[in-house]
C-alpha cells in the first residue's frame, strides 16, 4: 500500500508483495540453471550430430539468459523485501527492475522458439539424454511465460489508469466539474466489479433479478473498494496483525471471564439447558435441508454408502410433487430422512427449487416435539451467495412494531418467497389439516436462518405460538426495532468465532478501519508479518512472542467497541502515502446498524483436554446481547465455527452435560422452550 505503479498504471499489488512469488521463481530458476550447467559441461566437444555446431551455442546462450534473469529477480527480491508496508522509499527503484525484467522476456521467449525448432527438426544421433534434457528446459521456458501472462491478467486493474487530477488539488469538492469526475470514477468501478461478478457467475440462469442484483452488488464492492489504496497482500498482513492483536486482548481478558465460570443458580441453568436440548433437536433439521451434500460431508465414509441404499427407497415415496433437485432428488430426500430421523409420510412439502432470491426448504410434521417445521436451506450455490450478497438495507412493514423496520434486502425478499408459497399454496393449511394441534417451528442455518427469522415474523401475527430457532445468522439482518420485537419468540444460537453472525456491513467497514489503522502503525516488512502470522496460524503459541511493534494507544484503539471508534483522518505525506476510512456520502455502509435476530445463546469453548491435535474441547453456553458481535473476529475458527456439522455436534454435546455451565446472570430470561 499503495499499489506498484508501473508501465504507466497501477496494479493490484504492491511492490513488497513481490517477496514469495519472486523467490519462489527464484528457486525454480536456479535448479533449472544448474540442470542445464551440468548437461553443458558434460557433453561440451562431445557432439556430433545433426545440429551438433548449433546445440552448445543454443546451450550456453540459454545458461548465461538464465543467469541474467536469476540476478534481477534476486535484485527484486532483495528490494521488495525492504520497508514497511506505507514506506515505500527503500523501494522506490523497484519498477526499473520490473522493466529490466521484462525486457528479459523478448531472448527468452525468442530462445524457447528456437530450442523448440531444434527440437522437433531433426537431431539425428544427439545423445537422447541431451534431447531429453532439452526438451525438458523448452517446455520450462513455456511453462513459465504461460504463467507470467495468467500473473499479468490476475493483478491487471481496469481502474488502474492514473487519475485525473481534480481541480483545485482535489480539494473543491463542490464544483460541477469534480463532482462528475468523483461521479464517472464511481460508476466506472460499479461497473468492473459487476463484470467481474458476471464472469464468476456466468454459469447460473440470468434474468432480471440476477441482473439486478449484479448491479447492486457492484455498487456495494465499489462503494468499500473506492477509498482505500489496499491489495490483497495489504489485507492479509492486517488481517494477520489484527489477529494477534485480538488474540492479546483476549488473554488479557482472561483472568475477568474466569470469575464468570461459576455455576449460576439451578433454575437458570435449567431454562438454558431447555432450550439447547431443543436446538439442539431442531438443529438436525437445519442440517438435513442441506440434503446430501452436507450428509456425505459429514459422514465421509459411510455417507455414500446409506445414500445408494436409502435412494432406491426413495423413489416412490418422496414427497410429491417436488420442487426442482432433478437427478439428486433421491439422493437429498434420503439424506433428510436420515438426519431427521422422520418417515417418508412426515413430509408435506420439499422445495429443491433454487435462484437468487429463491432458496430450498420444506415443511415436515416432527411428532416427537408435536410441531410443523419448517426447514430453510442455507448458502450452498452460487445463487445463495448472491442472495447474502444483497446487503442493502429494505423495509419491513409489521403491524404493531414501532420505529423503522428495516431488513437485510436479499434475505428479505428469500422469506417473503418462502412466505408466499407457504401461505398461498396452502401448505401450512394442509399441514395443519392434519395436526391442528401442533404449533409451528421455523428453523434454519446461515442464510436459512436469516430468511427463518423474517419467515417467522411475517407468519407471528397468524401464529403467536410460533418458535424460531435460528443457528449462525447474518449479523445484519433486522433494524433495532424488529430485533427488539423478535425476542419473543426467535433464539439465535451462535458457536464460538462464528464469522457469520459478526457480519454487517458497519461491522466489515470497522474491519477495513482497523486494518488500514494497523498497517499504518506496523513498522514490520510485510513478508515478515505474513511469515510469522503463518506460523501463529498452523502452530499457535503465545502471541504476545509475535510482536507487532504497536504503541500502547493503538493497540487500545482496537479494543474499543465500534462505535467508539474514531474515523481515521490522518494524512500521510511522502513515502507513507495518504489512509482515509471515511466512506463516502450516501454509502451503504454509514447507513442504519442491523441486528441479529431474538435472543442470543452464545457457545464457548472453555478448554482443550489432552494434546493439541488429538484434544477434546470443552463448550459452556452463555447469554449474549447482539452488542457482542458488533466486531468481527480474526481465527481460523470464523470459518470453521460456521459449519452446521460442528454445531450440531457441540450442541448434542452439551446436552450430555449437566448442568449446563452458565456466565451471565444478567442476560435476558430464556423463551418458553418447545415442550419435550
Amino acid at each position: 500500500m499503495p499499489a506498484l505503479v508501473a508501465f504507466g498504471r497501477r496494479w493490484s499489488l504492491a511492490g513488497d508483495d513481490l517477496v514469495f512469488p519472486g523467490a519462489f521463481e527464484l528457486l525454480l530458476r536456479v535448479v533449472w540453471w544448474i540442470g542445464i550447467l551440468v548437461l553443458y559441461m558434460t557433453y561440451r566437444g562431445q557432439l556430433d550430430c545433426t545440429h551438433g555446431r548449433i546445440l552448445p551455442s543454443y546451450l550456453f546462450i540459454l545458461i548465461a539468459l538464465l543467469a541474467a534473469i536469476i540476478i534481477i529477480l534476486f535484485v527484486i527480491v532483495c528490494v521488495s523485501m525492504q520497508g514497511t508496508i506505507t514506506n515505500l522509499r527503500p523501494r522506490r527503484h523497484l519498477p526499473v527492475l520490473i522493466y529490466v525484467r521484462t525486457a528479459l522476456y523478448l531472448p527468452e521467449l525468442g530462445w524457447a522458439i528456437m530450442g523448440a525448432v531444434l527440437i522437433y527438426d531433426e537431431t539425428q544421433g544427439c545423445p537422447a539424454t541431451l534431447i531429453t534434457t532439452i526438451s525438458i528446459a523448452v517446455v520450462a521456458s513455456w511453462i513459465f511465460l504461460l504463467f507470467t501472462v495468467i500473473a499479468v491478467l490476475v493483478v491487471f486493474d481496469p481502474l488502474g489508469k492514473p487519475n485525473r487530477p481534480l481541480p483545485g488539488g482535489g480539494r473543491d469538492l463542490e464544483s460541477s466539474e469534480s463532482g462528475q469526475l468523483l461521479y464517472t470514477a464511481r460508476s466506472l468501478a460499479a461497473r468492473v466489479w459487476e463484470y467481474r461478478l458476471k464472469l464468476l457467475c456466468c454459469c447460473i440462469a440470468r434474468d432480471a433479478d440476477t441482473q439486478t442484483a449484479f448491479t447492486h452488488i457492484g455498487q456495494l464492492f465499489s462503494t468499500f473498494f473506492m477509498d482505500t489504496d489496499l491489495v490483497a497482500g495489504d489485507i492479509a498482513a492486517g488481517l494477520s496483525l489484527l489477529h494477534l492483536e485480538q488474540d492479546k486482548i483476549e488473554q488479557s481478558r482472561e483472568l475477568d471471564d474466569e470469575a464468570c465460570l461459576d455455576p449460576q443458580p439451578a433454575a437458570t441453568a435449567e431454562e438454558l439447558d431447555g432450550n439447547l436440548e431443543t436446538a439442539a433437536h431442531y438443529m438436525r433439521f437445519a442440517a438435513a435441508v442441506y440434503g446430501w451434500p452436507l450428509y456425505i460431508f459429514s459422514h465421509p465414509l459411510t455417507g455414500l454408502c446409506k445414500l445408494n441404499c436409502g435412494c432406491l427407497c426413495c423413489r416412490s415415496q418422496a414427497p410429491d410433487p417436488p420442487e426442482g433437485g432433478g437427478d439428486c432428488l433421491e439422493c437429498n430426500f434420503s439424506s433428510m430422512l436420515q438426519t431427521t430421523g422422520l418417515q417418508h409420510r412426515d413430509f408435506i412439502h420439499v422445495s429443491l427449487h433454487n435462484k437468487i432470491y429463491e432458496i430450498p426448504f420444506f415443511v415436515a410434521l416432527d411428532h416427537k416435539m408435536e410441531a410443523v417445521v419448517v426447514a430453510v436451506r442455507g448458502t450452498l450455490s452460487l445463487e445463495d451467495a448472491l442472495t447474502d450478497l444483497c446487503a442493502n438495507c429494505e423495509t419491513l412493514n409489521i403491524t404493531g412494531v414501532t420505529g423503522e423496520c428495516l431488513a437485510h434486502r436479499g434475505i428479505l425478499q428469500a422469506a417473503t418467497y418462502i412466505y408466499k408459497k407457504l401461505m398461498n399454496d396452502g401448505i401450512l393449511s394442509q399441514a395443519f389439516a392434519v395436526v391442528p394441534e401442533y404449533r409451528l417451528v421455523v428453523t434454519g442455518h446461515s442464510l436459512g436462518a436469516g430468511a427463518a427469522s423474517i419467515l417467522a415474523i411475517l407468519l407471528h401475527s397468524s401464529f403467536p405460538q410460533l418458535r424460531c430457532y435460528a443457528f449462525s445468522p447474518p449479523g445484519g439482518l433486522l433494524s433495532e426495532a424488529l430485533a427488539e420485537h423478535s425476542r419473543g419468540f426467535i433464539l439465535s444460537i451462535i458457536l464460538g468465532k462464528d464469522l457469520v453472525p459478526r457480519l454487517s456491513l458497519p461491522n466489515v467497514q470497522d474491519l477495513k478501519n482497523k486494518i488500514l489503522r494497523i498497517v499504518a502503525h506496523c513498522n514490520r516488512p510485510k513478508y515478515q508479518i505474513l511469515l510469522h502470522g503463518c506460523w501463529y496460524e498452523v502452530c499457535g503459541g503465545n502471541p504476545n512472542r509475535f510482536p507487532t511493534e504497536m504503541e500502547e494507544e493503538h493497540r487500545a484503539q482496537l479494543a474499543q467497541p465500534l462505535l467508539a471508534e474514531q474515523s481515521l483522518r490522518a494524512d500521510r505525506s511522502g513515502s507513507h502515502g495518504s489512509i482515509s476510512d471515511s466512506s463516502p456520502p450516501h454509502s451503504p455502509f454509514t447507513g442504519p446498524p442491523l441486528f441479529l435476530p431474538g435472543k442470543i445463546i452464545h457457545i464457548v469453548e472453555e478448554r482443550r483436554d489432552g494434546c493439541l491435535y488429538f484434544s477434546q474441547v470443552k463448550y459452556h453456553a452463555v447469554w449474549r446481547e447482539a452488542s457482542s458481535f458488533s466486531s468481527i473476529l480474526i481465527s481460523p475458527k470464523m470459518i470453521t465455527d460456521h459449519m452446521p456439522d460442528l454445531l450440531l455436534k457441540v450442541l448434542q454435546q452439551l446436552c450430555k452435560e449437566a448442568p449446563t455451565v452458565l456466565c451471565s446472570s444478567h442476560g435476558p430470561a430464556a423463551i418458553d422452550p418447545l415442550p419435550v
